[in-house]
């Protein structure tokens, strides 16, 4: 049928020759996805069973990402989210009821806490907190309702790595479904469905994006039972992921294994010798037998990761902290980590809902790729400047 030039700008005749191959994988961008028939039409998540069916559930750049992360943590699938904060939301949403029990680490991640506070209790749940190192005697905090109860090891800012399998195995007895945030192990340092773990999360805006220009958060689940929860959950939360950032993340997991290990090199050197110094109290680094919860990274986890923090001693002051972050000159301030640059971010704990015996006195770092002996410099001196 002979078209006005008008439809050829969007029922083109002319296209580009076939065949063309790349080491990148494309970035496809589209809301709608067009059916070959009437009868085809569906609204349908599930694009693994059916096909592709709307673009809120996931283009193939998309699922490609979510492919790959599924494989390296050994799950049964995962989905992707446009944040961490975003996975956190749609696990809460997807296996909680009203009158449920909610279990959370003292040591979680404060957007995860204010979720659970602020937000999770309106709609009738019940949260309470437990002590991160507690192991075994969880049993003493499940309930008869308790429905999820979610760990993060190490854990925010404090660093403790928890009895994962001795968790899980006391809130399976109860029937209770175990979410682990895994952000700090990449996925691959800490195999979350091989310690008893039921769902786990990451922030794919850290390690797998890499380079601090990206926001990702990802689901994987252990079986078809949690696949379906969460897939339809998924759906009618309408957290569509961008395949730009997707595009970003693949990119970003090809140099996901020399990036960790030259951070993990490069933040044990300074862990070991900050824990030297006169200034320093303590160095909360999961590698390091000072950090709470060392046997279980040593017994559990097959690398470490480049956060971790540090506790003056206890005559030094607030001001004093905030001078030393200050004072960094490589180390930049602020949230999130894992980029290639080096943070420092002090925290005070003295007003905290997470109440801590290092008070004001905790700074977190990320070590980022900088030249180790740059970044120790960078530290002597800005520990001089709180003198």
């Amino acid at each position: 049928m002979p078209k006005n030039w008008k439809t050829k700008l969007i029922h083109p005749d002319a296209h580009a020759p076939e065949g063309f191959r790349s080491l990148a994988t494309p970035t496809y961008r589209g809301s709608t996805v067009v059916f070959p028939k009437a009868a085809a039409v569906q609204d349908t998540w599930d694009q693994h069973t059916v096909g592709y069916t709307y673009g809120l559930y996931g283009t193939p750049t998309t699922l490609e990402l979510a492919a790959r992360i599924c494989d390296l943590e050994k799950g049964f699938r995962t989905f992707i989210t446009p944040g961490g904060q975003g996975a956190i939301a749609l696990i809460n949403f997807a296996f909680l009821n009203a009158g449920d029990h909610l279990l959370v680490p003292e040591s979680i991640y404060n957007p995860n806490r204010k979720l659970t506070l602020e937000v999770l209790r309106r709609f009738g749940i019940e949260v309470s907190f437990y002590p991160p190192t507690v192991g075994a005697g969880i049993q003493s905090h499940l309930r008869k309702n308790t429905r999820l109860v979610w760990c993060e090891s190490p854990g925010s800012i404090t660093m403790e790595v928890q009895d994962v399998p001795a968790i899980a195995d006391a809130a399976h007895k109860v029937g209770a479904i175990v979410i682990l945030d895994n952000t700090w192990a990449a996925g691959v340092y800490f195999d979350a469905f091989a310690h008893g773990v039921d769902v786990t999360m990451q922030a794919l805006t850290k390690y797998v994006g890499g380079h601090s220009d990206l926001l990702l958060g990802s689901v994987t689940v252990r079986d078809k039972a949690a696949y379906e929860r969460v897939g339809s959950t998924h759906q009618l939360l309408g957290c569509a992921a961008s395949p730009d950032d997707c595009s970003l993340a693949l990119r970003g997991l090809k140099t996901l294994a020399v990036r960790l290990k030259a951070i993990e090199e490069a933040a044990l050197t300074l862990a070991r010798w900050l824990a030297e110094r006169e200034e320093v109290e303590l160095v909360l680094h999961p590698a390091l037998p000072s950090c709470p919860g060392h046997v279980f990274w040593k017994r559990d986890f097959t690398g470490s990761a480049g956060v971790f923090s540090m506790v003056f001693q206890k005559q030094f002051t607030r001001q004093q902290v905030l001078k030393f972050v200050d004072s960094l000159e490589l180390f930049e301030i602020g949230y999130s980590w894992a980029g290639v640059t080096s943070l420092a971010v002090a925290y005070d704990f003295s007003s905290s809902t997470h109440r801590s015996e290092h008070g004001t006195r905790i700074v977190r770092l990320n070590i980022g790729l900088e030249d180790v002996n740059d970044l120790k410099a960078d530290l002597e001196q800005a520990l001089g400047a709180t003198k």
